[in-house]
């Protein structure tokens, strides 16, 4: 006979003979305390919210499950917002950035174009910076998309990157940010 556990044992089985049935009937009765799903409420609130962000429950649900938190903020590059001579954003986007509820809009503005042009043409976006230049090291990268998170004091694990060029992609690990999403994923392909 075993001695009982002590302070800190987690409540597992022993070690001792039949450890194997005692470890698969432990197992089997954690997992019949846990759901399979998560509860009716908690989904239509999660449906809900992933309508206020734009974005489809699928993928809400993958960015939530990757980052273990909700989304505050939406990073966009000025590549997925079409912006690529003229400082105004496109009439499809701008309307799907109006429709945004409970998130930050953050754009990275790649030049010719100007943050602060973009800005003043833009009310719906909350905060621009200058986008990260292909040519810079990981800590400028680093500095410019956090940069523009801690202007409206967003952490980048609630925050979602969205791209539309191969580098762009980076921005996400350079921002700790909760996960990267292509305008084709945000957008949808009716934007292209």
């Amino acid at each position: 006979m075993s001695a009982p556990a002590g302070l800190g044992h987690n409540g597992g089985p022993t070690m001792e003979a039949g450890v194997v049935w005692r470890t698969h009937a432990w197992r089997a009765a954690q997992k019949a305390l846990m759901p399979n799903a998560i509860p009716k409420l908690v989904l239509q609130m999660r449906i809900k919210r992933a309508g206020e962000l734009g974005m489809d429950y699928k993928t809400y649900a993958r960015v939530r499950q990757i980052s273990g938190q909700d989304v505050t903020g939406l990073l966009f590059s000025s590549n997925a917002l079409r912006l690529l001579r003229d400082a105004r954003l496109p009439g499809r986007e701008e309307e799907l950035l109006e429709a945004v509820k409970g998130a930050s809009r953050l754009a990275l503005v790649h030049r010719p174009l100007l943050p602060e042009a973009v800005a003043e043409v833009n009310p719906v976006l909350d905060a621009t910076g200058p986008a990260p230049v292909f040519t810079e090291g990981w800590s400028a990268i680093r500095e410019r998309v956090q940069s523009v998170m801690r202007a409206r004091g967003l952490p980048g694990a609630s925050v979602v990157v969205i791209g539309d060029a191969p580098l762009e992609h980076e921005w996400s690990a350079a921002g700790r940010a909760a996960a990267y999403l292509t305008a084709a994923e945000y957008f949808g392909t009716a934007a292209r």
